[in-house]
């Protein structure tokens, strides 16, 4: 049978503190992220024409292709869904075709969320393209 205590020092936590009127939400404080603007957005576009700009296509470190794959990714991965459009639109022909290049090598090393964002890119870079840059990928033994 259980005793009765009449003692209360194993009550260590106020629980009034979690009384609902005197509760403060702490992430409510804090200041909550808006998410990139509009200039923000052209900062990635300008970021994605520098990446790709600066592909290692010649390169045979495979390191510094590999760190190359990471940043083109994350930047790829960054850039809103109704912004691919624009963003496609503004590369040049050479830039489609390495965008592809990075298209399928993300391809070959998906993270979570990456292949659904890799085929919406992958559409728009098609239908700029055309076939004629995946045969060119396919086929150039430069490699990304």
């Amino acid at each position: 049978m259980a005793k009765n205590t009449s003692s209360s020092a194993f009550r260590k936590i106020d629980i009034d503190q979690y009384n609902e009127d005197n509760f403060k939400d702490e992430e409510a404080e804090q200041s909550v992220p808006t998410g990139p603007d509009e200039g923000d957005v052209c900062r990635y576009v300008d970021a994605l024409k520098l990446v790709l700009s600066n592909a290692p296509l010649g390169s045979s470190d495979q390191q510094v292709k590999d760190n190359a794959l990471a940043l083109t990714l994350k930047v790829l991965l960054a850039i809103k869904s109704a912004q691919i459009e624009e963003a496609v639109a503004a590369l040049s022909q050479e830039d489609v075709d390495i965008l592809m290049k990075y298209i399928y090598r993300g391809f070959e090393y998906p993270s979570e969320g990456s292949s659904g964002h890799l085929l919406l890119w992958h559409e728009k870079a098609f239908s700029i393209g055309g076939t004629g840059s995946i045969v060119r990928v396919l086929s150039d033994r430069m490699k990304v």
